[in-house]
């Protein structure tokens, strides 16, 4: 099947048109490390040179235009005691787009795509809580959409996840790495009171001078009480970072790849760990292979065109020594939310 690319609207090159400088200081900011702070546009507009209210207007535009989806915690689904995976579905080109949409329904489905590249053309992420069966429910939506074939591929090995983009040079700035070690797939125990706080602070954030404070209310803590509280869960490793999450095609990386590789057994982890290293990388993860399916390892590449997309992959290619490697291009995007938890 021959690769394509979903086009660009005119709609989202105007948008993209009209960030200026500052928009872009903003969005950096913003993505990398939100301020827990009591007025945290605040502590942006110190930081930038920016008056408060300009900062919360610029974010107010941004996310009207989807350049910003949500502000919010980001939380390890895994350490929460959910089961994850990635699932590959094919289905016949009639059936897709049908298919597709009763698998958003799930509210354990955060990131759904049409890909192309390969005869798999549906691509989705899907969380369950411990009481369900990850397996079960996959085979039941496949039963349910009539899928020709479909494949379950959780992580085996975690090598880095932390999609961050440079608006100002429009590069990927993916940094967020974790270690090779036994830990990224520990549960961490939490209490009641913890699992409330969790509940709040996956919420997407007001735009208000003092956006903390209703959560904080409603939590019985004062804003720094409740800061300490996530501050704990990033050194457990609950939180990965309180962030926004921008929109990437909307933001001007209109080019998502998942670049898959066919990797030696004895040279996986040394090769997931180049990939993961490229800043255009976002995702990094080893997962199981089968007859129909050889890629171990999946990196995915955000960039602002294909022909970037295809040059990092040829760098990475030629830095691995590995070049039996595909890429999948997203033609449409079905979904991509945060998983709601405990709700």
């Amino acid at each position: 099947m021959a690769t394509r690319q979903a086009p660009r609207s005119t709609a989202e090159e105007t948008r993209s048109a009209e960030m200026d400088l500052l928009d872009r200081q903003v969005l950096n900011v913003i993505q990398t490390e939100f301020p827990m702070d009591e007025r945290p546009y605040l502590a942006i507009g110190r930081e930038l040179g920016l008056e408060e209210d300009d900062v919360i207007e610029r974010i107010r535009r941004l996310r009207r235009e989807n350049v910003v989806r949500q502000i919010s915690g980001i939380f390890d689904t895994r350490r929460l005691g959910y089961k994850t995976s990635l699932i590959a579905f094919r289905y016949p080109e009639e059936l897709l787009h049908k298919g597709a949409l009763a698998i958003n329904k799930h509210p354990g489905v955060s990131h759904n795509y049409a890909r192309v590249g390969h005869e798999y053309n549906l691509w989705f992420t899907l969380a369950v809580p411990p009481y369900e069966s990850l397996e079960e429910t996959a085979a039941r939506m496949a039963e349910e959409t009539h899928v020709e074939s479909w494949r379950l591929l959780p992580t085996l090995r975690f090598y880095k996840i932390g999609v961050n983009f440079d608006m100002v040079n429009e590069e990927g700035n993916a940094a967020d790495y974790r270690p090779d070690n036994e830990s990224w797939n520990k549960v961490e125990h939490l209490t009641d009171y913890e699992i409330d706080v969790v509940r709040e602070v996956q919420e997407d954030l007001s735009l208000d001078v003092r956006p903390f404070d209703g959560m904080a209310e409603r939590l019985g803590l004062t804003p720094e009480g409740m800061f300490a509280i996530m501050r704990g869960f990033q050194e457990r490793g609950v939180m990965r970072r309180y962030s926004a999450v921008l929109h990437h095609r909307k933001a001007g990386f209109r080019s998502n790849a998942m670049s898959v590789w066919r990797v030696p057994e004895e040279r996986k982890l040394q090769v997931g760990q180049a990939l993961a290293n490229s800043r255009w990388v976002s995702h990094c993860y080893e997962r199981p292979v089968f007859p129909d399916w050889p890629y171990s390892h999946f990196a995915m590449i955000h960039a602002t065109s294909r022909s970037r997309c295809e040059a990092v992959a040829k760098e990475l290619a030629e830095e691995t020594g590995v070049d039996d490697y595909i890429l999948l291009y997203s033609t449409r995007e079905y979904k991509k939310t945060r998983v709601r938890y405990f709700v």
